[in-house]
């Protein structure tokens, strides 16, 4: 499916729960603002089937975290009948017994929330002493097929913003793959305190990781740069993601959003634009959850722009 600016919509973001064992104080949620979780299974089940159908064959899943579910694996297990690309975002709390059941279900690939090395930053942002379990978890994850594994880290300043190279030598020899990502809010929280005290541009860490000679490449998920960087005889990736004032992140944006209560969701930055289908995926009217699909590819335009 094409949106009016020209922009195919080839892969969906589904948050499955609003429920997160951790207290970050930037999350963002996703940009949602539900009440509750209220979805089963088979409910996700008319969604996948109708969006596959449309040509939509890459799904990640959020949250919340969405471990926070007993019944993830049941989820993915369902959406490998309609996806051909099932990947995870989680805060990987909960990875060391679960990491081979998913697996097993059909993720592919997997994005792990890890800002710091550093217990006492890591209790600083996520508000919980909970590092040595992560880290056991990226560890155990390690041990599985799924590639990549993406280290997520939300640079702040003042807290991790010095921390670059140790997150750096985490990665390198490993099949993880360090993604170095703005933090973000919507045009009207720039002014916020707590936005302006740790926002940082990631201008100087662009030119950082240029002197080192990488090899750069393009992810075609909002043009992102992708650094190769020479390692004993091989190459480690770090990726740069930069939504702020961005009209190439906005511009190359290939995902629908569905949120956790039911509801298509056009842009992350936006939550006056969603179109709610609810009743369609409980009634499992596929016709007209086809039809308000559409509509939400409709409502599709870039929030930065020229």
């Amino acid at each position: 499916m094409i949106d009016s600016y020209g922009r195919p919509v080839n892969s969906i973001r589904v948050s499955v729960t609003k429920e997160c064992n951790l207290n970050c104080f930037y999350c963002h949620r996703e940009g949602i603002k539900g009440e509750k979780d209220i979805l089963i299974p088979e409910d996700f089940e008319t969604l996948f089937k109708v969006v596959s159908s449309l040509g939509i064959k890459k799904i990640k899943f959020t949250g919340g975290e969405p471990l926070e579910r007993g019944d993830l694996e049941d989820i993915i297990k369902i959406s490998k009948k309609y996806f051909n690309d099932i990947s995870l975002t989680t805060n990987g709390t909960y990875l060391k017994s679960r990491v081979w059941s998913l697996y097993d279900a059909g993720l592919n690939r997997i994005n792990i929330s890890l800002h710091t090395l550093d217990r006492e930053t890591y209790k600083k942002i996520t508000g919980m002493d909970f590092l040595p379990r992560v880290l056991d978890g990226i560890q155990e994850s390690l041990k599985t097929p799924l590639n990549p594994i993406k280290i997520n880290m939300v640079l702040m300043r003042g807290l991790n913003d010095n921390q670059i190279n140790e997150m750096m030598e985490f990665v390198k020899n490993s099949k993880m793959v360090l993604q170095i990502i703005e933090l973000e809010v919507p045009v009207e929280g720039e002014k916020t305190p707590w936005y302006i005290k740790y926002h940082v541009p990631l201008d100087d860490v662009e030119k950082y990781l240029r002197s080192f000679n990488p090899e750069i490449r393009k992810n075609p998920l909002h043009n992102r740069d992708k650094f190769l960087i020479k390692n004993n005889g091989s190459k480690y990736e770090i990726e740069l993601v930069k939504p702020m004032h961005n009209t190439e992140f906005c511009k190359n944006c290939t995902r629908m959003r569905f949120t956790y209560d039911g509801k298509l969701k056009p842009c992350i930055f936006r939550n006056d634009n969603l179109v709610p289908v609810l009743d369609e995926l409980k009634s499992g009217n596929e016709e007209k959850l086809k039809e308000k699909f559409e509509l939400a590819v409709k409502l599709r335009e870039p929030y930065w722009r020229d």
